[in-house]
């Protein structure tokens, strides 16, 4: 089955090329197309490598100029301008990105197309959108960012796209680079971060390569964690014309999770742990091949076939009670594994139509996904042990989740003249998600003992094609000043996580269904003098048949927390950047360097529509009426220092807006908390000195309360700690 889509997806590649092909016939000045420039105002350009940024929210945040905490991954401080995202911190180690905004669930970044060097990373992009892998900061260009409307290009997600840019040979005629970064820090904390590069003589071969290993015992007890994330990538360019690259990246790590607090445990001591059992351990496999070929130098062919090989096991002790001390006996086993191949190829194409010149990209993407997961309780002891062999195992589920994905896509600069463009674009999209295997349904009473079980088969398959559409325009002032906006549709495939995994904390709707809606933006960004930038949008995002969770009764008058199909969420707001180069404005001495930056979303979410009693005028859970972060960055000579602000509003944790979080945690308000974070940096020549404070009044917060893994219960952000890292670069 996989040759025979195989065999489609080369003949419409063959075919896209053609069509490429025929616009060859007059010799026009090369176009816009770049390959990774920043563009004017910290977004992209028009055409920025094979991506279309022409009338859309994108930003861009370029890493190797930032002053922040990379070893960790701290990721407020790496995303703190980009606007309105909602960040869940799980903990210090910075293994795993939890961001959303605009109403999205943040949990592993779910609800973006999240991509490396433009291919995916995430454990099934529809089947299972969530990552487990985070590319390391240190090994960061650039991170680019297209809100809602990269659903045409990127996949259907309502969040849009996310995507990490390796750095690459900075220098096109050394032949080797070094670069090596240690880091200690607070509880233990310790990094080591090495990389080489380079370009052979003759230009036609360039490499990178890292391997990063971090350990740490954590801020909590029962909270160590070790990783190590290795990547290797080779481009060799035959001719002006044609490059092959591969990439591979490898990461695995193990850690310890503390679990979860009730609302009692967290006023009386957020740092205190009663899990000694709970483990959680991923193993990532990543490889991508790519074939560039620039037909002329307005046409540009890309195609690239990945895949990934991957496991994520989950291990502990996690009743709904957090406060029930763990006495021994059987632990809840979770094993998934992750295999999933995929083609993509686009052609990017520009051609002269009147006076203008028009730019179409087309493309086509193949995917096929294999996913499982087995659940169970087993009896094996306290350490970091994922088998279902032994004596007493009693399983859960057994299940596989067969995903396959075909699309087609389409987009289109219309350039009406020199200032003014439209961007239509359209998505052709076939899903089938299937589900096999089988679950014990149990009955508890009122106590969570069992009174009846029976195993039930189970053979789900949900085939549907659709097409989604949108349309972006930009009109342009002046080179500095841009104003924008789009509509795009958008839509999100339910998981195999929605379909069936058991919780103790919750069930699924048996009935649950794919959630649609659509997302626009209207907005202006400009730069004055390269003294102040700025970027202001309205948003408003429709989301329908949205996912979420609620209070249900039984038959058996027990009340459960059940996840299906809530309602019709609107959400609408204000997203606003603004940064002022200080001494610049007064064209004050180079040697010394003030800015000063100010982000602040304002959002309001509410269900305007629902089925269920008790939904319809709340507000949409992990949503802050404000998001705040403002900074100051200054810098004498080659030292600089950040001093940075966050400031959230308080949010509710589900969709019945309950106010307290109960026995279990999960359900209530994550308080409002505002936090601030100091890093300094020294360079001189090859020498790299930085340093970071996080938190640096140590206030006591949290910005979740977990449903499952880490938890359930409230998950405490880190109290005050100190990083220092020296580093070299050759």
């Amino acid at each position: 089955m996989v040759y025979r889509y195989a065999f489609l997806f080369i003949a419409l590649s063959g075919s896209l090329a053609a069509v490429a092909q025929k616009d060859t016939t007059h010799q026009l000045k090369q176009v816009d197309i770049s390959d990774g420039k920043q563009g004017n105002f910290g977004a992209m350009n028009q055409v920025d490598g094979m991506m279309i940024g022409a009338g859309k929210k994108t930003e861009i945040i370029s890493v190797e100029q930032l002053t922040v905490n990379k070893a960790t991954n701290n990721t407020r401080q790496v995303y703190a301008k980009v606007a309105g995202l909602n960040i869940f911190e799980n903990d210090g180690s910075g293994l795993q990105l939890s961001i959303g905004g605009r109403g999205l669930d943040p949990n592993r970044t779910s609800n973006f197309n999240v991509r490396q060097n433009g291919y995916d990373i995430s454990a099934d992009a529809l089947g299972y959108p969530e990552s487990y892998y985070t590319p390391p900061t240190e090994a960061l260009r650039r991170i680019e960012i297209i809100k809602g409307a990269a659903s045409l290009q990127y996949g259907t997600q309502f969040g849009g796209l996310l995507n990490f840019e390796m750095k690459q040979p900075e220098d096109a005629k050394k032949k080797l680079m070094v670069e090596s970064r240690q880091t200690l820090g607070s509880w233990g904390f310790f990094g080591s971060f090495n990389s080489i590069g380079g370009t052979s003589a003759d230009g036609k071969v360039s490499y990178y390569a890292f391997a990063q290993y971090k350990r740490g015992d954590g801020w909590r007890p029962n909270s160590g964690f070790q990783s190590l994330n290795v990547y290797g990538d080779v481009h060799y360019h035959v001719n002006e014309k044609h490059m092959f690259g591969i990439e591979y990246t490898h990461l695995q790590y193990l850690a310890q999770q503390p679990g979860g607090l009730d609302d009692r445990m967290f006023a009386a001591d957020p740092r205190q742990s009663n899990r000694e059992r709970n483990w959680f351990a991923v193993k990532w496999n990543l490889l991508d091949l790519e074939w560039d070929y620039r037909i002329s130098p307005r046409t540009r062919w890309q195609t690239r076939a990945y895949g990934l090989m991957a496991s994520r096991d989950a291990i502990g002790f996690r009743p709904n009670r957090p406060a029930q001390p763990d006495n021994g006996g059987a632990r809840d086993l979770l094993m998934g594994t992750f295999q999933n191949v995929a083609m993509e190829s686009k052609v990017l194409t520009s051609y002269r139509a009147g006076k203008q010149l028009q730019t179409l990209l087309t493309g086509v993407r193949v995917y096929n996904g294999h996913s499982t997961n087995r659940q169970g309780y087993v009896n094996n002891g306290s350490g970091a042990r994922f088998s279902f062999d032994g004596e007493g195992t009693q399983m859960l589920s057994d299940y596989e989740f067969p995903n396959l994905n075909l699309a087609w896509f389409a987009e289109h600069i219309v350039r009406l003249n020199s200032k003014w463009q439209v961007t239509p674009g359209i998505r052709v999209e076939h899903i089938r998600t299937q589900a096999n295997g089988s679950y014990y349904n149990r009955v508890l009473d009122l106590r969570d003992s069992i009174v009846s079980e029976q195993l039930v088969e189970e053979r789900r398959l949900l085939p549907r094609t659709f097409v989604i559409a949108g349309i972006g325009s930009g009109y342009r002032f002046s080179s500095r000043l841009e104003a924008y906006g789009n509509i795009s549709q958008n839509y999100r495939s339910v998981t195999f996580s929605d379909i069936r995994v058991v919780n103790p904390s919750f069930e699924i709707d048996p009935a649950i269904s794919d959630e649609k809606g659509w997302s626009g933006d209207l907005g202006i960004r400009g730069n004055a003098h390269d003294v102040f930038r700025f970027d202001a949008n309205v948003f408003y995002l429709y989301y329908g048949n949205r996912i979420g969770e609620y209070f249900y009764t039984k038959s058996n008058a027990q009340v459960v927390r059940r996840r299906g199909n809530v309602g019709v969420a609107q959400i609408y707001g204000l997203e606003s950047f603004m940064e002022l180069d200080v001494l610049q404005l007064w064209k004050a001495d180079k040697k010394f360097a003030l800015t000063v930056y100010n982000n602040l979303s304002l959002t309001n979410a509410r269900y305007t529509r629902s089925p269920i009693a008790n939904i319809e005028g709340r507000r949409v859970e992990y949503v802050p009426f404000m998001n705040w972060k403002a900074g100051i960055q200054a810098g004498y000579k080659n030292i600089k220092a950040t001093l940075q602000f966050s400031s959230l509003s308080e949010q509710y944790a589900d969709a019945t807006n309950a106010e307290s979080g109960g026995y279990s945690g999960v359900n209530g308000i994550v308080p409002a908390y505002r936090l601030v974070d100091l890093s300094l940096s020294y360079h001189y020549k090859w020498l790299v000195l930085e340093g970071t404070v996080n938190n640096l009044a140590n206030v006591p917060y949290f910005t979740r309360r977990a449903t499952g893994y880490p938890g359930p219960g409230i998950i405490p952000g880190d109290g005050r700690g100190f990083y220092l890292t020296a580093g070299v670069k050759l």
